[in-house]
């Protein structure tokens, strides 16, 4: 069994962290914690449409921001780590620091503190130096930077094959296999006759 994290925080891109546990939904032996931000309440109403029953249905557990006593605020609570998806900048500095006022930045902090995976797909552009540096700190205590960037060597059709392509590599870092992931082939180069 293995017990992945899911936090969306109020940056753009709430379609990814809802991906995620649909995605993950369709997987045996994965477990869900979802923590939903305020801020991500209102992103994911004006962005996708879905009400915030709907996201909370997609996951297996369900923990408010304000929940600081939760399972996954504790480091006992043994888990495979966190997704953080979208990530704000905010959350990311929060995490970086190690000053967490919530219960999605407290359990990055204990991912992190117990060496286990954290994926934070950081939401902004362009990025100031503080942003910059916030990313390198998260890094080097073992985080992984990931923002959510399309690969256009897939040929994606829609915008769902872009979604889903770059989820799938986010879950690709937790050894979870997803039909969604097309992996590279590489380039058939033509025979040069000289």
């Amino acid at each position: 069994m293995k017990r992945i994290i899911v936090g969306i925080s109020g940056a753009s891109g709430a379609i990814y962290g809802i991906r995620a546990l649909q995605m993950l939904r369709e997987i045996e032996g994965v477990e869900t914690h979802l923590v939903v931000s305020q801020m991500a309440q209102v992103t994911i109403a004006t962005e996708t449409g879905m009400s915030i029953a709907d996201v909370h249905a997609l996951a297996d557990h369900v923990h408010t921001q304000k929940e600081l006593g939760a399972t996954i605020a504790s480091g006992s609570f043994k888990t495979d780590g966190m997704i953080v998806a979208p990530c704000s900048m905010r959350s990311l500095a929060e995490i970086a620091t190690s000053l967490t006022t919530t219960l999605l930045t407290r359990a990055a902090d204990v991912v992190l503190k117990e060496r286990r995976r954290l994926v934070l797909m950081v939401r902004e552009t362009p990025l100031n130096s503080s942003h910059i540096r916030n990313m390198l700190t998260v890094s080097e205590m073992g985080g992984i930077i990931a923002p959510p960037v399309p690969a256009f060597y897939q040929n994606p059709e829609t915008l769902d094959e872009m979604v889903n392509h770059t989820v799938a590599r986010i879950l690709d870092l937790f050894d979870i296999e997803t039909p969604e992931l097309k992996r590279w082939q590489g380039i058939k180069a033509k025979q040069n006759t000289y």
